[in-house]
């Protein structure tokens, strides 16, 4: 059963290290921490990657910056209560950590497979470029009846079969963890930078 769960989400990726590792949260008797990575796009640009590593993996006092790994696990999410409110929070949970001497040339450096449900109605729109989105909320299930909440973005065709899908509905997607930065609001003059996380969608199929 385990194994047949962690199979419907499967994230890999390389980069370098471009942080210290921050204490996170501690589950029976083991450390848990985050640090980020720089993973390349093909753009040339670079998305800022959080990983959730246990103390128990790798030496969490040690300095990584500027060193490459290659990591592979799930990606994961949870609740973070901040003041009234909750907000979702995204990482990759690590169970393989590799280092390597560099990232090879046209090496795969960014690939995830998940496999969910809809949970909430796909939100279709277009740019003023006219470029066509899709914003989906897949829900992946966990052991012992957890769940990870996931936001996929979806463009072009892909984006158009999208706008169709119901909640409940099955769905498999492929493609890659990308952070955006966007201005969180706070009041009339007052704005906050964030980054959020999100899967890339490349491939998708709906239904059983």
């Amino acid at each position: 059963m385990t194994d047949k769960v962690i199979e419907n989400n499967r994230v890999s990726i390389i980069g370098e290290v471009v942080s210290d590792f921050e204490f996170s949260h501690e589950v029976f008797g083991e450390g848990f921490y985050v640090l980020e990575v720089a993973v390349s796009r093909l753009s040339n640009q670079y998305d800022r990657i959080p990983l959730m590593v246990s103390e128990r993996l790798v030496d969490v006092t040690q300095d990584y910056r500027g060193q490459f790994v290659e990591v592979s696990g799930q990606f994961r999410s949870y609740n973070r209560h901040e003041g009234m409110k909750n907000r979702l929070v995204l990482s990759i949970f690590v169970r393989d950590w590799n280092f390597i001497d560099e990232e090879e040339e046209n090496s795969k450096t960014n690939q995830i497979f998940l496999e969910g449900f809809i949970c909430k109605a796909p939100i279709y729109r277009k740019t003023p470029l006219g470029r066509e989105i899709a914003d989906i909320l897949v829900a992946v299930n966990r052991p012992y009846g957890k769940s990870d909440y996931i936001p996929c973005i979806a463009w072009g065709r892909n984006a158009r079969f999208a706008a169709g899908f119901e909640v409940g509905g099955k769905i498999r997607i492929w493609g890659r963890v990308q952070s955006r930065e966007y201005l969180k609001k706070i009041d009339e003059n007052e704005g906050e930078k964030r980054v959020a996380y999100e899967v890339s969608v490349s491939k998708l199929e709906y239904g059983e």
